[in-house]
């Protein structure tokens, strides 16, 4: 069975981890940055740069739509493409290209270039500074290669397996049980059996109801097989590999069955998801737009708000405040900052960490008492 990026998304586990990573990337507040010094930083929207990604990429799409259809690319593809589209030097525009119609071609001088074919069989050369390309994993360091690709037997058995079970229960050649006879019918006495059987069946007012057996005929049901069992175990090993291509904890596609090399609680395998999955693509991103989009501007920089996946937890996040609002590492404004709450007066002051306060209290007793310092 040919497997291709599309047909691939029919396999349920497929379509659920390209659906999350997508979602993760596209809903995580992507924040353009400017340094001031050293150790001081600040939002740079004044930036055009900063409109583009936040506000409009194109004229047909949000923000997260823009991001959420590449990073689909880039899963299913290897590769996720957009021609940058500039005016005096300022970025304009993204244009989302298909991944499929793209070609990349590294020259003598290794610069890459970009044949673009559109819709109406024209090509189209972008110079490298033309495009805003993002690599998966790569052999070559020019194209990325997809998950696809390799999993290609694992997602073909998984199709195989789901046009397997639909066509055998589309056609009815699931046998849930059968009728004894204790005589030999003639054809014409099976006949009517069996029409009399497609009829109480095809009713739609007989779920649930009785068939009445005549002649001593008996009814027995036919228990799960050793096929059956095997299909079924079968349809959860593929649905774990695919996640593991993906890497992707199986929790988070309905396999809750059994822990993993993510983790034993739930708790354990969504933190690995984000330190081992989500932060790769999330790198990817920022890299690319640094290098692309931003150039040569050292004093900008692109940074996913990392701090937004907790909030879906809300526990975990005020534990978060807390622990960053004790140690000096945010002001309670900056807090309020995550929240989307304005800023109150005397809310930028940073709280010195429990233990360097101790330490202050104990040396301004020993400086104001020099009683405290003699031997006794």
């Amino acid at each position: 069975m040919a497997v291709t990026p599309d047909s691939a998304m029919r396999v349920a586990a497929v379509y659920a981890c390209v659906r999350i990573i997508s979602g993760a990337v596209a809903t995580l507040p992507l924040h353009i940055k400017r340094r001031i010094d050293a150790r001081t930083r600040e939002d740079a929207s004044d930036a055009p740069i900063w409109q583009l990604l936040r506000r409009r990429p194109n004229r047909w799409q949000t923000p997260s739509q823009f991001r959420r259809m590449l990073q689909a690319h880039l899963l299913l593809r290897g590769n996720a493409y957009a021609m940058i589209v500039r005016s005096r030097g300022t970025v304009q525009a993204l244009i989302p290209l298909h991944p499929d119609r793209v070609e990349v071609v590294q020259g003598e001088d290794l610069a890459l270039s970009f044949l673009y074919t559109r819709p109406d069989g024209r090509r189209l050369r972008l110079p490298q500074d033309e495009v805003l390309h993002m690599v998966g994993l790569t052999l070559d360091g020019v194209r990325g290669v997809s998950p696809i690709a390799y999993a290609r037997e694992t997602i073909g058995l998984a199709l195989a397996m789901e046009d397997h079970g639909a066509t055998t229960f589309r056609n009815g050649a699931r046998v849930s049980g059968v009728l004894r006879h204790p005589q030999k019918l003639g054809p014409e006495a099976v006949a009517n059996l069996k029409a009399g059987l497609e009829a109480f069946r095809a009713g739609g007012d007989q779920e649930g109801k009785h068939l009445i057996l005549e002649e001593g005929m008996d009814y027995a049901r036919i228990a799960m097989t050793a096929e059956d069992a095997q299909w079924i175990e079968s349809r959860k090993f593929s649905r774990s590999d695919i996640a593991m291509f993906f890497g992707v904890p199986p929790h988070m596609i309905g396999d809750t069955e059994k822990s993993t090399s993510w983790g034993t609680g739930i708790e354990q395998q969504s933190i690995g998801f984000v330190a081992w999955t989500l932060e790769d693509h999330l790198t990817m991103w920022e890299e690319a737009i640094d290098r692309d989009l931003i150039g040569a501007d050292d004093l900008l920089y692109a940074r996913f708000n990392r701090a937004a996946l907790v909030k879906g937890d809300i526990k975990a996040r005020w534990e978060a405040y807390v622990k960053g609002l004790q140690w000096g590492v945010w002001s309670p404004n900056e807090i309020r900052a995550l929240e989307d709450q304005n800023p109150r007066a005397g809310g930028d002051i940073y709280y010195p960490p429990p233990n360097m306060t101790a330490e202050a209290g104990k040396a301004e007793d020993e400086s104001t008492n020099p009683d405290a310092q003699a031997d006794p």
